[in-house]
């Protein structure tokens, strides 16, 4: 395969992550003030709304675990136009149950499109090399949907219209991967990679677990709060840029942690991304400024793909020594403790009417997790 086209395929491999993660998912985390800002939503609705969806997502990565290479492709598209429907959906007049069902339905989809696209670049079309741009693009799809959205505000469109815009978006960026999709043949895999250095060893597996379920815990209170905490702190700026920058920072960073953790080790690149991604989600608390905000959605954005791409390698190290599906357990604690995030952070808020104790409480769990570390 050339290498135009390689380039092709991750790209758009990356542009089904963008479209089911970023658009899919995290969008919401931008919409969300505008929805409570309309009394559509109130901030436990959004708290509900918000755990469905990583239930959803947690069940779609069940789901998908009976995927197959070879259907990979059709697996993309039909995450595409599932994830059109449910933001589509969204712009219509709804009781607040049928909006949690609909983003726990969007959940599911995104799950599909974590792994089918996935399968078919890594798998299917033999790109081991194009896995840095292949996550990459969840980091992008939430830059370029929550950029998207800061200009349908200045539009003077309400939370309806921005659904509907992220549907139209979803659908054309979903035609524009399709012709590169189809070309769904087996093809020539990447050279074997180098056998792995010392420092890439396998470590202990249950601990890890632990690790990753905490990490899950950690960032998803910054991931889902975090326009709302700067629209209530700091009501003259737009807190979908804050946003923005948080797709920014995890964009790069699949490339940048992947370095760092062959450079340094699991046990070491583990700890120092649990560490800045701790000191991210205490920042609004800590420093409850523009610059504080900025610093928390770039060191968390920057953070919590990176501990993705460097725990599922090792959890696939780790597997030959536990005998179990690793990487199947690790999605499951990972996505339980992205379900207990929100919910935790909705009732320390009905108790003291900020989030404050929620990010703590996150940082405190990335914090217990690189004490975890310590037995890896």
């Amino acid at each position: 395969m050339s290498g135009v086209a390689r380039l092709r395929a991750a790209i758009a491999a990356a542009v089904i992550l963008a479209i089911g993660m970023g658009f899919g998912r995290f969008a919401f985390t931008a919409i969300y003030p505008h929805m409570l800002e309309e009394g559509v939503l109130t901030l436990r609705d959004g708290s509900l709304a918000a755990s469905a969806n990583y239930a959803g997502y947690l069940l779609g990565a069940i789901l998908a675990m009976r995927a197959r290479a070879n259907g990979a492709h059709r697996l993309c598209l039909w995450s595409v136009a599932g994830t059109a429907l449910c933001l589509g959906v969204l712009a219509w007049p709804m009781p607040v149950w049928l909006i949690v069902t609909v983003r726990g339905v969007a959940g599911v989809f995104s799950a599909l499109a974590m792994v089918a696209a996935s399968l078919w670049l890594l798998v299917q079309r033999g790109q081991a090399r194009g896995a840095p741009l292949l996550y990459a693009g969840v980091g992008a799809g939430i830059a370029v949907s929550a950029e998207l959205l800061v200009l349908a505000s200045h539009l003077g469109w309400r939370s309806a219209g921005m659904w509907l815009l992220l549907a139209g978006v979803t659908v054309l960026a979903g035609l524009a991967a399709a012709p590169a999709l189809a070309v769904s043949g087996q093809a020539t895999p990447d050279a074997p990679p180098a056998p792995a250095a010392p420092a890439l060893a396998p470590v202990a597996p249950w601990p890890l677990v632990l690790i990753y379920g905490l990490a899950g815990l950690g960032y998803i209170v910054t991931a889902t709060y975090l326009p709302v905490l700067v629209g209530v702190a700091l009501p003259n700026l737009n807190s979908a840029h804050v946003w923005a920058v948080f797709g920014l920072g995890a964009a790069p960073s699949c490339f940048l942690w992947h370095r760092l953790h062959e450079r340094l080790g699991t046990r070491q690149a583990l700890r120092l991304n649990l560490l800045l991604q701790a000191l991210g989600v205490a920042l609004p608390v800590l420093a409850p400024s523009a610059a504080g905000y900025l610093l928390s959605a770039i060191l968390v954005g920057g953070t919590f793909v990176g501990t993705v791409t460097i725990a599922m390698p090792a959890a696939q190290r780790a597997a030959v020594k536990a005998g179990a599906s690793m990487m199947a357990i690790m999605t499951v604690v990972y996505g339980i403790g992205q379900i207990i995030g929100p919910v935790l952070a909705g009732s320390l808020y009905a108790q003291s009417h900020n989030f404050n104790g929620a990010l703590l409480a996150a940082a405190g769990a990335l914090l217990l997790a690189i004490a975890v570390s310590l037995r890896l």
